[in-house]
């Protein structure tokens, strides 16, 4: 208890040597200003992440079935019917998703087609993210049109733009994918292409890139037609809730029926890539904060080293009294610490602070020349109680290491 009491005179007394007190003031604020860092950078990547998750593509379905080995489903459709017999299951329904070529008259594009039922596409909220047409796919069934029997695909907006297609008038686009069974007559490559006509129905924008850029919905029969899928198969399995609440409890109960070989996802999980890449920016821009953090430090051990010069008459005087060379490390030791501690606990309050402002109050702004295209007038920041320990560990394990390394010749 003397050495705190010491030290805490020390911190507060006044210097015979000015540098003393700009060190110690500059440390404070360095420290105080590299917390704040720490905890507004962190409540930032919160908010991003909620905003992702706010912004999930409602093409997703409230839960997804996908097997954990391999890519393809066998006999899918007759999984999917004993899914929808289950409790608390609106649809199930298979789909199919594979890459191929999308040609017209005059462009042509590498696009990723989805087969979807009929049933899948009307319990999707497909029809509010249509920007043109209908979001209708299906097969023509019209005995008096011209294009009787003809798939219908609906078209995300990046197609749309790239091949020039619209909706209506009998608009048309080619499909083409690597044949996957039988053999190729090299005298003829276009045999080692199956291919087919779909009439444009809709275009959709869901504001998301993995939707928007090359997607295309078509139904699913065409793409098992395409793949040469003849039993049924799919690549997932598309599960809507009857109450969107008992998500979570629905989705332990499947996977407990399908057993280890099939995965069932959320809506989160189906956009793991996306949040594990926001969750790895945050960690990897706490780090270098972190290590600002520590530069920040390298001043309060040169504070400590001159307060150290300062006050040897006085350690002398402490040591002719008895005191051994451990009290007198732990005065400067703890010195280390305030200061740390110190401009740790006002950073922290100030990160706190001016971030709970902008999660409750929205001060700063994000500038648009067009303010319709952005999904949120102002910065998105949440604070979190586990990222704030988070930060006052670092702080507290740099007082440490400061007071450690400044006191260790004494």
């Amino acid at each position: 208890m003397l050495a705190i009491r010491i030290a805490l005179r020390y911190l507060f007394s006044k210097k015979s040597h000015n540098a003393v007190n700009i060190l110690s003031l500059v440390s404070v604020v360095g420290v105080a200003v590299a917390t704040a860092a720490m905890i507004i950078v962190l409540s930032v990547f919160n908010g991003f992440s909620d905003l992702a998750a706010g912004k999930l593509s409602r093409l997703d379905p409230d839960l997804m079935i996908v097997p954990v080995h391999g890519k393809i489903i066998d006999r899918a459709d007759s999984i999917a019917s004993i899914i929808a017999l289950e409790e608390g299951v609106s649809l199930a329904a298979p789909q199919l998703r594979e890459q191929a070529l999308a040609v017209t008259a005059d462009r042509q594009m590498p696009v990723t087609i989805q087969g979807i039922t009929p049933e899948a596409a009307r319990a999707t909220d497909l029809h509010s993210i249509m920007l043109d047409g209908l979001p209708v796919v299906d097969i023509v069934d019209d005995t008096t049109s011209v294009v009787h029997g003809m798939p219908v695909t609906v078209l995300s907006v990046g197609v749309a733009i790239e091949t020039g297609l619209r909706s209506g008038g009998g608009t048309a686009v080619n499909l083409y994918v690597p044949r996957r069974l039988g053999r190729i007559n090299p005298a003829n490559p276009m045999s080692a292409f199956r291919g087919d006509t779909l009439l444009v129905g809709g275009v959709y924008s869901v504001e998301q890139a993995e939707y928007d850029t090359d997607m295309m919905l078509v139904p699913l029969s065409t793409a098992r037609r395409l793949l040469d899928y003849n039993n049924g198969e799919a690549t997932s399995i598309s599960v809507v809730a009857a109450d969107p609440s008992q998500v979570n409890s629905l989705a332990s109960r499947l996977s407990s029926i399908l057993g280890p070989d099939y995965r069932v996802l959320d809506r989160l999980a189906q956009q793991q890539q996306a949040f594990n890449m926001i969750a790895v920016e945050k960690w990897v821009t706490l780090l270098m904060l972190a290590f600002i953090l520590v530069i920040t430090s390298f001043n309060i051990i040169s504070a400590i080293y001159i307060l150290r010069v300062e006050k040897e008459g006085n350690m002398n005087v402490l040591r002719a009294m008895g005191a051994r060379p451990a009290m007198v490390r732990s005065i400067f030791a703890w010195q280390g610490r305030f200061i740390t501690l110190a401009g740790g606990a006002i950073g922290l309050i100030t990160g706190c602070g001016l971030t709970l402002l902008q999660q409750w109050g929205g001060v700063i702004k994000l500038s648009s020349g067009n303010p319709t295209l952005l999904a949120v007038d102002y910065y998105p920041v949440r604070l979190m109680q586990g990222d704030v320990a988070i930060v006052a560990g670092i702080v507290t394990a740099v007082a440490l290491i400061c007071s450690f390394i400044a006191t260790r010749r004494s």
